[in-house]
């Protein structure tokens, strides 16, 4: 069984704030979305090494980034 670290593929973090996560599956994983400054610790102290970080503005760009700067 996976663990919930897992789970975490790829990271979407919106120039409004919000974050969206999905799984290895391209399914949203809600407990990992919202505002940026509540879910931030949660996601860095939970994703692995082999998660993707992504920086986006709405319908116009995305770019992905080292974790650090996510």
């Amino acid at each position: 069984m996976k663990g919930e670290a897992d789970m975490i593929d790829q990271v979407i973090k919106f120039s409004n704030g919000m974050v969206m996560c999905f799984d290895e599956k391209g399914e949203q994983v809600a407990e990992y979305q919202g505002r940026y400054e509540k879910v931030k610790d949660k996601i860095l102290a939970e994703a692995s090494q082999s998660t993707r970080f992504f920086r986006a503005v709405w319908r116009e760009s995305i770019d992905e980034i080292p974790r650090e700067e996510w």
